[in-house]
Order: structure tokens, then sequence, then C-alpha cells
């Protein structure tokens, strides 16, 4: 028989145990080792995290019960991560950075073969909000790569297309695709010149009533088109703005519709704030058109009328129907060859414009002969911008303009534009800034034309004391002044204690560059005391 000591020295499989004492007490301590405490291994020896590693002991009983569709999620959350680092090195490759709500590749030279990748993308981002694509001209005739996939986008809300050459087939297929973005509120088909000719007609139907926004300048827009148009419009209740500049045919055959059909359809457009037909060919008969359907649209904040040059003679038929536009904040008619009664028409009718803020006739001759009837009857209290640039502005109009400003009419005028009048002779320069009352300037500009020039030395201090009665000034244009080196530095110092934006001409600031050597003694002895 065996003693004890001898029993006990023998392993659990009845053999003797022929290990050294420390061999014992490490076979006890694997023994007693847990699960848990082997995990680690596992997980060490295991390639990554969602591959499956080593089998771990009682780790089976440890993991939580995922249900049958745990290998279905985990995998379209894997393809979704794929699918945005595909996103994101298409993008990388322009030079854009991702965003998943908004999608700008404007300028980016994409060609027919770039939509398509593009195309195959947009399952990837179906939370995106705003798609530019504008100014790729390369892209045009190839649209339906893009509009076939635009189910994937459906939250689209802004939709920007400008000078990409789109072709009549493009907007059919664009309009076909157009139920796909229900939420579409801001629609840009600008500088496409396939869009008129008849290509708008693909649209026609298709616009959703929540749309904002329609902006198709320079798309050579017909008198037919301008019929299409209407139909659209009239369809679109929550419209805000509509932008048709830039077509010179659009008011063509008024009499027999076109035209006069659009603007018929705006007394349905009854949101409408903002109508531009900038270079739109209007002519005293379209402005009878227009000005009866502004009647029935007193919302309208903004009207461009501007660079019609046509209408000169005939802005009394407009005038009369201003007065209903009592929301009326910017009117801009500038280059449209006004005449003297034109802008007699126009002064009658200011007064009853209480909302405006921004009236624009410049590069208009005759109104440097009205200067003080045009300002005298504006809401100028509330003037925020009004450009004189090229308007023949005189000794005499200047005076005019001075007499408003000394009573503080144009207190809260934030830009003026005085540029390109260089019949104004010294005495009118000195009586404007010696006025006063211009304390909420931020933008000044008094520069000359580029082919002539002429010296500031003699109203350069009546401008200089002026300055600090200006505290809100931001910028100061003076292209074209000349003064001496002396003359120079002073304004520039005074200007740079501000951090005002000086506008001088190149070679006027590297003449100035002589005159570093004056003093900062000087310099702040000639400034004036604010």
């Amino acid at each position: 028989m065996e003693s004890a000591d001898g029993q006990r020295g023998r392993d659990g499989s009845g053999s003797r145990w022929k290990g050294s004492p420390l061999d014992v007490i490490m076979s006890q301590i694997r023994r007693k080792r847990t699960a848990s405490d082997r995990k680690p291994l596992g997980r060490f020896l295991s390639w990554t995290s969602d591959r499956p590693g080593i089998p771990e002991d009682g780790e089976s009983e440890m993991k939580e019960d995922r249900g049958p569709n745990s290998g279905f999620a985990a995998s379209a959350e894997s393809e979704r991560d794929v699918g945005w680092g595909r996103v994101c090195v298409f993008l990388k490759r322009l030079g854009k950075k991702a965003d998943s709500r908004s999608l700008s590749l404007a300028h980016c030279d994409l060609t027919a073969t770039d939509l398509l990748e593009l195309a195959t993308l947009l399952q990837f981002l179906p939370q995106v909000e705003e798609m530019d694509i504008s100014w790729n001209e390369l892209i045009g005739g190839s649209l339906t790569a893009l509009t076939s996939h635009l189910q994937h986008v459906g939250e689209v809300r802004t939709l920007r297309l400008c000078s990409c050459r789109l072709n009549g087939e493009d907007v059919v297929a664009l309009g076909e695709a157009l139920s796909y973005i229900p939420a579409l509120e801001v629609l840009d088909l600008s500088w496409n010149s396939g869009v008129g000719g008849g290509g708008l007609q693909g649209l026609l139907g298709n616009l959703h009533p929540s749309l904002r926004e329609l902006h198709l300048v320079a798309c050579q827009l017909t008198a037919a088109d301008a019929t299409v148009l209407g139909g659209m419009v009239a369809a679109l209740p929550r419209l805000c703005v509509l932008d048709v500049s830039c077509n010179a045919q659009l008011t063509q055959e008024v009499d027999t519709g076109g035209f006069r059909e659009l603007v018929s359809s705006l007394s349905h457009a009854t949101s409408l704030t903002t109508l531009r037909l900038q270079a739109c060919g209007l002519t005293p008969d379209s402005l009878d058109a227009l000005g009866g359907s502004l009647r029935c649209l007193p919302s309208v904040g903004e009207l461009d009328l501007s660079c019609n040059k046509l209408l000169a003679g005939g802005l009394s038929r407009l005038t009369f129907h201003l007065a209903h536009v009592t929301h009326l904040e910017r009117l801009d008619l500038h280059l449209c060859c006004l005449t003297r009664d034109d802008l007699e028409a126009l002064i009658q009718v200011l007064p009853s414009l209480t909302a405006l803020t921004e009236l624009d006739v410049s590069s208009n001759k005759e109104v440097g002969g009205v200067v003080h009837s045009l300002v005298s009857a504006l809401p100028v209290t509330q003037m925020r911008r009004l450009p004189f640039n090229s308007c023949y502005l005189s000794n005499e109009s200047f005076t005019a303009l001075a007499a408003v400003c000394r009573r503080g009419c144009l207190s809260s005028l934030r830009a003026l534009d005085l540029s390109y009048n260089s019949l104004v002779g010294d005495n009118g320069w000195c009586s404007l800034f010696a006025a006063g009352g211009l304390g909420s300037l931020e933008d000044v500009d008094v520069s000359l034309r580029p082919s002539t020039s002429a010296p500031c030395s003699a109203w350069l201090p009546a401008l200089l004391r002026a300055l600090p009665q200006m505290p809100a000034l931001a910028r100061l244009a003076m292209q074209r002044w000349t003064a001496d080196c002396q003359e120079r530095e002073q304004l520039r110092y005074c200007l740079k204690k501000r951090s005002v934006l000086l506008e001088w001409d190149p070679d006027l600031q590297d003449t100035s560059s002589a005159c570093k050597g004056n003093s900062q003694e000087s310099l702040e002895e000639s400034q004036p005391e604010e």
C-alpha cells in the first residue's frame, strides 16, 4: 500500500506526479483559471474585431442574442460606410470636401463620365439638400445619367445647373425626374441657351407647388417660351423669386401674347417678393402690361427693370401702378436711358413708396438735372443705398445733395456711389464733404473714369475733416485721383488707424512708398481732431 503522501502526489489520471513542487503549484493555478481569464489571449490572436478569432471558452454564453437580422444590418451598415468612402474619394479628386447635406461641384470641369460616376454615388447621399453642379459645360447632353438616379436624393431643396450647356433633351429628362424631389424649393437653370426655343416645355406641369425660386437668366427665352412660363407660374402659388433677366426676345410680340400672358399669370403668384427683368428688351407697351399685374402684387419688395434702354419715354405707363406696390424696398432703373419726363413721373410716385430703401437710377444722364427734386421726394430717412454714378452730376447737383445731407435727411445711408462724375468741380466736392449728415456711411466711391485723372488737393482737406463724422466707414474708393506725397500719406494714415479699405490706383500707391521718409510725428500733427 502506498502512503497518504504518495496518494496526494498522484495527478488526476492516477499517475504519479514526478514534477517539482513549483510545477505542482502552477498546475493548480491553471486548473482554477476561468474562461474570462483566457479571453485576452483570444482577442489578441483574432485578426480584427469583426472577424472570427480563436474560440474562447464560455464566450458564446456571454454574447447577446442579436436576432436573425443582425447579419443583414451589419452588412448594410458596412455597405454605407464603403459608399461614403467612395463619395469622399470622388470629391477629394475634384478638390472638394464631403458634406452629407450639401453637394457643391460648381466649376469642376465635370465630364459625362464624371456625371455618371456621381449618379451612382447619389444612393449614399440620402440627406443631401443642396446640389450645385453649375458651370460644367462638358456635361451638356448627358444629364439623363444624373436625373435617372434622383430618386435617391428625395430631400433636395436646391438644385443649380447654371451654364452646363443643357439642351432640350436634358430639360425633358429633368422635368420627368422632378417627381423624385417633391421638396424642391430653388431651381436655377440660368445661362443655358438650350432651355429657350421650346426647351422650357419639358418643365411644364412637372414643377411642384413647393417651388419658391425660379431662375432662368440668359436662357434665350422667346415670346413662345414666355407663354409656357406663364402657365408654369400660374401653378406655383408659393413662388417668391422669379428671375428671367437677360432674355432680350422675351418681350417680343407683346400685343399677340407671350410676355403679356406671362405678366398676367403673375396675379396668381401672390407670394412673389422679387421680380427681375433686367435686359429683357422692355418697351413702353410691355411696361403697360406689367403695370396692370403689379396692382395685384402688393408683396413685391424688389423690382429690377435695369438695362432696358427701349423703355425710355414710357416709364409713366408703369409709375402709375407703382403706388399700389406698398412693400417695394428696392427699385433698380439703372442704364435705362431715362428721359426728363421719365424722371418727373418717377419723382411724382416716390412719396407713395414709403418702404423704399434702395433706388438705383445710375448711368442715366438726365439724373444730374433733377437731383434736388429726386432726393427731396424720397423717404430719405430710411434710404440705405443711393447710387448716382455716371449721372452727369454737376456742381449744382452736388450743392443740392449737400443741402439734403446738411438737414440730416440721409443720415441712414449706408452706401453712396458718386463715381464717374467728372463734371463736378472742386467746390462741389468741398460742399458735399463739408455738409456732414452722413454718419452711417459704410461705403463711399468717388472714383473717376479709367480714361481720366484729376488732382484732389483742393477738396481733400474737407474729406479729412469729414472722416471723423463717418465712424462706420469701411471702404473708400478714389481711383484716378492724384495727390502729392504728403497728402496721400496723410489720408492713408488716417484711414489705417480705423482699418478702412482705401482703393487707389496701384501706381499712386507705389509712388506713395517714396513718402515713407516722413516722420510719424509730422503725420500725427497734421491729422484733424476727432
